[in-house]
């Protein structure tokens, strides 16, 4: 009889008792299965803009499926993946192609990605979930948490590719290794402004080819206008993602790239408080401007900081008269009791105290150095085969950040500071409590 015709266990037997000396992982696959060599059965939900980012990469293996909501993109998708089945509805692909794919990469606007990742974990799919990987805190929690008893066998990646420039790794570094001194706070910032009055107004009908109803997903009903959707590729998002119900704004939007600057280099966890101010609210469009403040608490290697968030062209406070933080445009500063160091994505700039001895920080030898992280949608892909764990913006690692940046919004919206208990995920305000989450239309449940 042949190997593929024998029960698992007579064959695992068989080729143990031969000498074939098969490995059994923790996850219980079977040593080579997920080998580099092996491609990958990957589904693509959203296959223009951002989407478009991940095609060289995905050409390489074998992406069995797609979904998107707009049946015009199809035709050229299909260029690149001929083999491809195309869905218009994520729900019906996930259950569908549920014993034909292995992961799947999410590329859709914002209000979908917390669902598509949870519907995917549970089907034991891996995930590359473009950012935000959630709205509120309450989705981020749910993303992490489903993640955490996962990990073993699931590898995931939020898309802050930003991550992998090596200014990140230098950054990160410097801060650890006391460039400038004791860590006292830091902050990252972004000056993008995009105002907004409210909901676009009704203005015709979805086209046959346009599914708008799948667009909408979980949040609640809208009118159909065109303008939500007249963006250019990798840029589109930016018609959309201020409202409330579509995205966070700048928060989920830059600001998960460029807090990241300052969450890859102060090793948090949980927030203990928060507190946040900006534009007076609107309940159908997040602010222009806006700071939030958490408390994190102290680490083995540095004490409790204040770590801040600005946006809409409200800054800190520059180190120096004539450094314009506008001028950076999105950046990231942490000040110590030796000097301040400033970041953007690529560059650094350290400002040592006029007191502080330049001997006293010394440069990591680069064997010592962080290694760098390479192709960061390739790190997914050969965490797929691989190690799951092999990630540098894991679901865990993002997650925590996501939480953070969402629970400033909370603050935001309640106008006052608040206590955060991380291990329940609740403010000491019941009112506050309200903003953690968001409601679903029916059919559309996180849980899937």
């Amino acid at each position: 009889m042949h190997p593929a015709t024998l029960p698992r266990r007579r064959f695992l037997q068989s080729a143990s008792a031969t000498g074939a000396g098969l490995l059994l992982l923790p996850s219980g696959t079977v040593f080579g299965q997920n080998a580099p060599s092996k491609k990958l059965n990957i589904a693509l939900i959203g296959v223009w803009g951002r989407g478009l980012a991940h095609y060289n990469t995905l050409m390489k293996e074998n992406v069995v499926a797609l979904c998107d909501v707009n049946e015009l993109r199809f035709p050229d998708a299909l260029k690149a993946f001929p083999n491809a089945r195309t869905y218009t509805d994520w729900r019906v692909l996930l259950d569908k192609e549920d014993k034909n794919i292995d992961a799947v990469v999410c590329c859709t606007p914002d209000h979908h990605h917390a669902h598509i990742a949870i519907w995917a974990m549970n089907r034991d799919k891996h995930v590359y979930m473009e950012k935000p990987i959630a709205l509120t805190v309450s989705e981020a929690r749910a993303v992490r948490a489903l993640y955490l008893k996962k990990r073993s066998k699931l590898a995931t990646q939020a898309g802050t590719q930003r991550h992998a420039i090596p200014n990140f790794q230098r950054v990160k570094e410097m801060v650890r290794d006391g460039a400038v001194g004791n860590l006292q706070g830091a902050f990252a910032w972004g000056n993008r402004q995009l105002p907004r009055p409210g909901y676009l107004p009704a203005v015709g009908t979805p086209p046959a080819t346009l599914h708008y109803d799948q667009w909408i997903g979980p949040s609640p009903m809208h009118p159909y206008n065109p303008d939500y959707f007249s963006g250019r590729a990798g840029a589109n998002c930016l018609q959309w993602n201020m409202f409330w119900d579509f995205g966070t704004g700048q928060v989920g939007d830059m600001g998960a790239h460029t807090m990241d600057l300052a969450w890859n280099a102060l090793d948090a966890t949980y927030p203990t408080s928060v507190e946040a101010s900006g534009d007076p609210f609107n309940p159908d469009v997040t602010p222009v401007k806006m700071q939030a403040h958490w408390q994190l608490p102290a680490n083995a290697w540095r004490p409790e900081i204040r770590l801040s968030w600005y946006q809409g062209k409200v800054f800190p406070t520059s180190p120096k008269k004539f450094i314009d933080l506008d001028g950076i445009g999105h950046g990231a500063m942490f000040k110590g009791n030796k000097g301040v160091l400033l970041s953007d994505f690529s560059t650094r700039m350290l400002i040592p105290d006029a007191k502080a001895d330049p001997a006293d920080y010394i440069p990591r030898p680069r064997e010592k150095q962080f290694p760098p992280i390479g192709d960061f949608q390739e790190e997914w892909i050969n965490a797929c085969k691989g190690d799951p764990t092999k990630t540098s913006c894991n679901f865990d690692y993002n997650g925590l950040m996501t939480e953070c940046m969402a629970l400033g919004l909370v603050a935001y919206r309640a106008g006052k500071r608040l206590k955060y208990d991380g291990q329940t995920g609740q403010t000491d305000d019941a009112a506050a409590n309200a903003f953690l989450t968001r409601a679903y239309r029916a059919g559309w449940p996180l849980q899937g």
